[in-house]
């Protein structure tokens, strides 16, 4: 429960993360969508934080971090013929490879939204030719999106690569760019912590109800020795 833990690496050893089993938060949760037509709706804004989930590990000298789309179940119609769901919390398994000769910090929680900061189309190059990608088509990819926009200053994710950005004449490369997605703690638009975001929107007994927290179980090995410099 709760969305900070600490993996201590004790001193003169190093560990390696090979994998890890993550059973979502969000289960347990039964929700009826009351207007259920053809009409395309969003998911209850209560529920929808639920339906993309970062884990993430920071050594110290580097960030991983991993993010996981979760599925709702749905099945019968209400009274008033809407539909009833709730989260599906079928654990992902997930292989990794993190080294690491400090404590890790794990880090867990839950993605509202996505900030779409800018939309171009992609020009033909030697990286992008035409009809085999993007490159020259006359859609307009998402080249900026932004997870925790109310930060100072939040990453981008710029598209189609940090390099390719600037050299395909997509604009200057925006203050804190990244080639990888992932949110910050940012409880209004970024990462929210999970067991406070339960009791915050359902109630106390949510927060205590196991069905309901993410559970997560890291698979590494511990060797009481310095980093062989073949694997720092």
């Amino acid at each position: 429960m709760g969305g900070q833990s600490v993996l201590v690496v004790p001193d003169n050893s190093y560990i390696i993360i090979f994998g890890y089993d993550y059973s979502p938060a969000g289960g347990g949760i039964k929700f009826v969508i009351d207007d259920f037509s053809a009409n395309p709706s969003l998911l209850p804004n209560e529920f929808r934080a639920f339906e993309t989930q970062q884990l993430s590990f920071y050594t110290g000298q580097a960030f991983h971090p991993f993010i996981h789309h979760v599925d709702g179940n749905f099945s019968g119609r209400s009274a008033s013929n809407g539909i009833a769901g709730t989260m599906n919390n079928t654990p992902f398994t997930r292989s990794t490879y993190i080294i690491s000769n400090r404590s890790v910090a794990i880090t867990v929680g839950l993605i509202q939204r996505v900030e779409l900061n800018a939309a171009a189309a992609i020009p033909v190059t030697d990286k992008t030719p035409p009809n085999l990608t993007y490159g020259g088509d006359t859609q307009t990819p998402n080249v900026e999106s932004v997870f925790s926009s109310n930060l100072a200053n939040p990453p981008s994710q710029v598209q189609p690569s940090l390099k390719q950005f600037q050299d395909y004449g997509l604009g200057g490369v925006p203050g804190n760019a990244q080639d990888q997605a992932f949110a910050l703690p940012d409880r209004i638009d970024g990462l929210i912590e999970p067991s406070q975001y339960l009791e915050d929107t359902f109630g106390i007994t949510f927060r205590e109800a196991a069905a309901c927290n993410y559970f997560l179980n890291v698979h590494y090995a511990l060797y009481t020795n310095a980093t062989p410099e073949a694997l720092g």
